[in-house]
Formats: C-alpha cells, structure tokens, sequence
C-alpha cells in the first residue's frame, strides 16, 4: 500500500476526497475477488461504479457477525498459498471467526500500529514493555510488536500477568511505555506496594491502553482511569480502540478527546438499528469499512459496538473524526426494570467500591421472560449491611439495584481467567 501519513492532518474535504478514492479500489477489488460480496451485489443489483461517495454506501446491505460465522470462507480473497498468518476473534458474542492476512495485510498492520504509537507521540528513543499475549491466534499482540518494529521502538515481549516479571523488566530494562490492559495496572501497583516499589520514580512513563474504557463521553476519566491517575500521576494513560475485524486502530493524541480515524486504513460509518446514519451526539453503532485489506476486506461491517462520534479539528492538528470511549456491545445490551444499561456503566460503579477486590456480572432471563442480572462480588467483607450499601450505590448511579452474591476473591479470579482465554472476563451472557 502507498503510504500518506500526512492525510489525517489535511482538511476534512481532502480526507473525505482521499478516502472516496480509496474505496473505489476498496469494491473493485471485492467485486473481483470475494465470493461473498460478489453474490451481495449480484442479489441486490449493486452497480459498483454508482458508489462514489461515502453516503452512496447506504445504497450497500450492512455485513454482520451472523454472515462472517455463517460463510466465514466466502470472504477469503486469497489462495491458501498467499495466507501468512491466521487469527480469530475473541468470541465476544458467539463462536470465534477466523481471519486470514497475507504479507501485505501484516504490512499494513503493523503500518496502524506505526500510525497509532505516533499518535500518541512515541519514538524510537522510547522502550516499549509489551503487557498482553503475542500468541494464541491474537492479532493485536502480533500488531503491537511489528508497529513499534517499525516505529524503531525497542520492545520487551514480557506478556500479560506476573506482577513480579513486569516490575523486574522495568527495574532492569527501564522501558518509557507500556501496552497494557488498564486494570492490570492496579495489580502492578498494588504490588509495588507491597514490595516497597516507587513505582512513580520508575522509567515508564505513559501506557497505552486495551480492552476497557479509561473515559467518559465527556473525555474526563472514569473510575478506572482516575484510580490509576490518583495512585500514579506521573504515568500518562492513552486509549486505542480495535477489533480483529477492522485490522486497524483508534487511539488517542495528547489531547485525550477520543480515538483517531486513520483514513488511509479504514472508513467509518455511525448507525442506529435501522441501518441509518446516527447525528453527532447520538449514539452509534461502530461500521466499518477496511480499505487496502487483501485476505479478508470488510463492507459496511457492524461491529457491534455502540460509542459516540466526534467531526470538531482536534488541538493536535488532526482533522480526522473521533470516537468516544466504547458505551458497551449491542449484543450485550441489558433492559433491567425498564432501564437500559451497558456493561461498562456497571464495570464502573463496581471498580469505584475499595473493599471489591474483584467481580462477574451475569446477565439471565429470569422466569417471567425478562432480564435478571447478578453481581458475584469477590470481597473479605460479606454483609447484609455491604450488599445494602452496594444496591444503593447502584440506584443512585443507574437507578436500579441487581442482585449481589459474596463469593472468594480467588474464586472470582478463575472465572475470570479460563486457561484458554486471551482477556480477562467480567461479563457473562446467559439469555
């Protein structure tokens, strides 16, 4: 692929123009080459030439999850002899998907990830400590290590978990940055801590964050993130934003109002449940379409999560549109006693309650129908008086109370974290 890292900085009419070339060669190549979507355009009398700007792809059906599990080898694009690398999904909300990348698509991955340290004002004077799993049929460990390869950043594949390994390789090492899942910062204080660690006069300066919000929708920092900053001023969180699916990331600048769209790598859409664009300031389902992808490319992909989106110039100079932390999952959306929640706004009360060391949510449907949801507390203090102390909190919070079981901490911690698992789980879908 050609290269144009200055694009995200021009005017949005030139990233519009830029991006609308891109995805004329974007379905020619679908045309040519996916099973898939040739049978879509044949089925739906989608002439391709007649798609020139961004708002003609609303004349094109979205894809779905359901589609890649169902036909999952009809969006190959490639001979099995092109395919480098294979990766799946996390199975989020159902089986895994495989994805198959050819040498160009490891290229442009780690071209995103390239885009997305700068973003964030790494160089290759910086250390990069890398916090999460480069295995188990993960892209984004793969991504992380090839971006800062390519950046000149050097990298210390230490892996996710062990506390201990982690505060060894920054006493030895002295890396600047880290990739990590915000949470798991919390252990690592916590046990620096405990070992008389100053961990605010170590090397590690920011850590760029996966997998949990660290922010609001107004940009201020969650529970989380402002547990972190309190004990740990001196570290500078960054979020970045990806799926397997869309091959690419959006991370956020030193402004801290949102990710970054790269728009060379991936154009993206905002709609409600009927498929039509969402207004700024409404909430919207992420859509993506990837651009210069040869193994699996998406169309109009729904990914399944909800988030905001922001078009206003950025104060880093970037003209590139923005998205908000992710508001939660379609898929997981819970309707509980007439209230609409998300996962992550009950993540968020339960990570602001010090005695909580840790917790599941499960989601049921109880025997009228409806959904039940069941907090299972990992915690030395089990009252009647700490569980009615919990639901109020609740209620003040999203207006409704579910149900609270004390369980041990380390009970808690092996759901968390079946051995097959690439991420640590907080949420249980059983409707």
């Amino acid at each position: 692929m050609e290269k144009n890292p200055d694009i995200q900085f021009r005017s949005p009419e030139e990233i519009k123009c830029y991006q609308e070339e891109q995805l004329a060669e974007a379905l020619a190549y679908l045309q040519a080459h996916s099973k898939f979507y040739q049978q879509m355009f044949e089925e739906h009398h989608i002439d391709i030439n007649r798609i020139r700007k961004i708002e003609d792809l609303q004349q094109i059906p979205v894809t779905t999850k359901t589609d890649l599990q169902l036909h999952n080898e009809d969006f190959i694009c490639v001979g099995k002899e092109e395919i480098i690398d294979y990766v799946t999904t996390s199975g989020t909300l159902g089986d895994p998907v495989t994805f198959v990348l050819t040498s160009e698509d490891l290229d442009r991955l780690s071209y995103n990830e390239f885009l997305s340290f700068t973003t964030t004002g790494c160089t290759r004077q910086d250390i990069l400590q890398l916090m999460t799993t480069i295995d188990r049929r993960f892209m984004a460990g793969l991504a992380y290590y090839m971006g800062a390869r390519e950046l000149g950043m050097g990298v210390i594949r230490v892996g996710n978990g062990i506390p201990e390994l982690q505060w060894d390789t920054i006493r030895r090492i002295q890396p600047t940055c880290g990739m990590v899942v915000p949470s798991f910062l919390i252990k690592l204080i916590e046990f620096a801590e405990k070992n008389h660690i100053d961990y605010n006069a170590c090397s590690m300066q920011k850590c760029i964050c996966i997998g949990e919000a660290l922010r609001n929708q107004e940009f201020q920092l969650n529970t989380l993130g402002q547990k972190i900053h309190d004990k740990w001023p001196a570290l500078q969180l960054y979020s970045t934003y990806a799926s397997t699916e869309m091959q690419s990331s959006f991370t956020e600048c030193s402004e801290f109002h949102g990710g970054h769209l790269q728009p060379e790598l991936i154009i993206v859409e905002f709609l409600d449940d009927n498929n039509q664009p969402v207004a700024e300031g409404e909430a919207g389902e992420v859509t993506i379409t990837t651009l210069g992808v040869k193994g699996m490319p998406l169309l109009r992909f729904k990914t399944g999560d909800i988030c905001y989106h922001h078009t206003s110039p950025c104060a880093c100079g970037r003209n590139t549109i923005r998205l908000s932390s992710i508001l939660g999952r379609k898929g997981q959306m819970i309707k509980y006693k007439g209230t609409t929640l998300y996962p992550p706004a009950l993540f968020d009360i339960l990570d602001n309650i010090p005695l909580v060391k840790n917790y599941i949510i499960e989601v049921y449907t109880n025997e009228l129908g409806t959904d039940e949801i069941l907090i299972r507390i990992g915690s030395e203090n089990r009252s009647e008086s700490f569980a009615k102390d919990i639901k109020d909190l609740f209620r003040s919070k999203v207006r409704v109370a579910p149900s609270i079981n004390f369980e041990s901490a380390e009970y808690i911690a092996k759901i968390q974290m079946p051995p097959m698992s690439r991420k640590a789980i907080k949420f249980i879908d059983l409707r």
